[in-house]
């Protein structure tokens, strides 16, 4: 394995978290990622989801306190419907670019990363398309990126919980370093002139980050010389192009289609 930077893994320094909703507090509960201080309820009837989140949280010993409106309501105060539960919690851990590699298990991994994608909803919609791929980790740059948030714990609806996110201070020099370390870097772009469904075979059998852009501005220059393929999805309507988080789900799981092809035994024709 080559060099890697050494920074520290860290947890966000401002403070607990409120967590809001059903999924968020449930996969937080259920990933045991960071510690969680306490789950208040709403007092009254509880719906089967919500008796669901009060039994996990039981099981795991994190303290239950039911709350009567409106001091419940100050608790959700950080946006969007609670569906009757928050639950306090410590930030999630940021991890260093190589402590993410070493948690790695797959041999052929794939990594996200994150050039300028600001937006909490969008970060947490790319964290669940990416859990769901399989994808092994993110990688966010310290500048013009969104913080691990409760608003991208609730867009993701609990996936980020699940998926280790490395914090590197240079993004260029973060992706030579993986490159350094046998990885492919591809680079999703809408202008490319290699398209998603055209990369050779012998690309997608190792280790591999797929990098996106921001909304509007795409990778950066400094990004985009690193890269060893730009890809673009090939689109066939009349729209210019997808949202960030649509060309994610596209580009994995096209992605994880192509690998496992690559790897299956060659059948004899009859």
């Amino acid at each position: 394995m080559g060099r890697l930077g050494r920074s520290s893994d860290k947890r966000n320094s401002n403070g607990p978290e409120q967590l809001t909703g059903v999924h968020a507090s449930m996969e937080a509960i259920r990933a045991k990622r960071r510690k969680l201080r306490v789950l208040r309820v709403r007092e009254g009837p509880q719906r089967p989801e919500v008796a669901a989140v009060v039994a996990a949280a039981r099981q795991a010993g994190i303290p239950i306190e039911s709350i009567a409106d409106p001091q419940f309501a100050e608790f959700a105060s950080g946006g969007g419907n609670p569906q009757g539960v928050v639950l306090e919690a410590e930030p999630l851990p940021e991890l260093s670019l190589e402590s993410l590699l070493n948690s790695i298990e797959a041999e052929n991994p794939t990594l996200v990363a994150l050039d300028g994608v600001e937006d909490p909803q969008n970060l947490g919609a790319i964290a669940r398309v990416a859990e769901a791929a399989g994808v092994a980790g993110l990688i966010l740059p310290k500048r013009r990126s969104a913080p691990l948030s409760p608003a991208v714990a609730r867009a993701s609806a609990g996936a980020i919980e699940w998926l280790p996110c490395a914090r590197v201070p240079n993004l260029p020099r973060a992706l030579n370093e993986l490159k350094s370390n046998g990885f492919w870097v591809f680079g999703s772009e809408p202008e490319a002139s290699l398209a998603l469904f055209e990369l050779p075979d012998r690309v997608l059998e190792g280790k591999r980050v797929v990098v996106f852009g921001a909304e509007g501005r795409g990778v950066r220059r400094g990004v985009e010389r690193v890269l060893d393929y730009r890809v673009r999805i090939p689109l066939g309507g009349r729209v210019a192009s997808l949202n960030v988080s649509s060309a994610a789900a596209v580009f994995l799981f096209e992605l994880n289609r192509r690998s496992q092809l690559a790897t299956l035994p060659k059948l004899p024709y009859k």
